[in-house]
């Protein structure tokens, strides 16, 4: 069964990375008990570690790294979408090359970071004081969001049951396009009947 390629941001991998681990972490101190042994505490889950080794081969193997590489110096997050895990929304903390110098074959190494956006929101910039029990205006949707009015544009409404990888293959479309398209969502793993999404 072929799967589909592994997508970060704008960036489609011409074929999937060899290996691909991740690894799930919580934070644990050990606090020592007096005239006995010890006791944990459970300080909760720290991020999510997603890293793999993959290569390129053939003349335009070093461009294919390049690519790759110009994606790594983008700033802020981006949606990681693998063939059989889950999407996540990530950023991109390593690249590095593993292998001697050869002139049609690149072996490398990835690391991606799980970001944890929800205290994110909560942050006001520098400069801006929040009033208590002052309301922010909501944002107007954008015409690519859930309720834009793009010319042209068709919009589908989830119903119970479905996926974002089954309305995107029953339309036609790769996930990547379906969430490029719809910039509100943010966890592709969660969608809720009678949301509106937009598919063309």
């Amino acid at each position: 069964m072929a799967l589909t390629p592994m997508q970060y941001k704008s960036y489609v991998w011409p074929h999937n990375p060899r290996t691909y681990r991740i690894t799930y972490q919580r934070q644990v101190a050990v606090q020592k008990v007096p005239f006995g042994r010890y006791a944990l505490q459970n300080l909760g889950l720290t991020r999510r570690v997603m890293e793999g080794e993959g290569e390129f081969f053939g003349p335009e193997a070093y461009d294919e790294f390049r690519k790759l590489a110009s994606v790594f110096y983008q700033e802020g997050p981006g949606m990681l979408i693998h063939p059989v895990w889950q999407s996540a929304n990530v950023y991109f903390v390593g690249l590095a090359l593993a292998q001697e110098p050869k002139q049609d074959y690149v072996r490398y190494t990835f690391t991606f970071w799980e970001d944890e956006n929800r205290y994110r929101q909560k942050l006001v910039p520098v400069g801006q004081k929040k009033t208590p029990g002052a309301v922010s205006k909501p944002a107007a949707p954008s015409s690519a969001g859930n309720g834009g009015a793009a010319a042209g544009a068709e919009y589908h409404t989830v119903t119970q049951g479905e996926t974002l990888w089954g309305i995107a293959q029953s339309r036609g479309m790769t996930l990547g396009q379906l969430l490029v398209w719809n910039p509100q969502l943010k966890n592709p793993n969660r969608i809720s009947a009678g949301e509106r999404l937009r598919v063309k």
